[in-house]
């Protein structure tokens, strides 16, 4: 059953986006390395912090940290993660 891992809200309350996932972690990549000079496909520069990426996935180094919940599939059997993006209705 998939947990909720992330909720983004506009400012105001406008807009929502929940990330709902069964993997053990997120990645969240806040675009730290964009300067303006890449543009989207509307030719608009990409400005530092113009963009955020959430990503479900295992959390990094998992095969040396005995700690975390092993990211290893081993053969013949079948990996599962199951992720919704959510957008929930909010009183505007």
């Amino acid at each position: 059953v998939p947990r909720r891992a992330a909720r983004l809200a506009a400012p105001g309350g406008t807009r929502a986006m929940e990330v709902w996932t069964t993997a053990p972690g997120l990645q969240v990549y806040t675009a730290n390395q964009l300067d303006g000079t890449l543009t989207d496909p509307e030719d608009r520069p990409l400005p530092r912090h113009g963009a955020v990426c959430l990503e479900p996935q295992h959390f990094p180094d998992a095969p040396n940290r005995p700690a975390y919940p092993s990211a290893v599939l081993e053969p013949g059997t079948t990996g599962r993660r199951r992720t919704e993006f959510r957008f929930p209705g909010l009183p505007g």
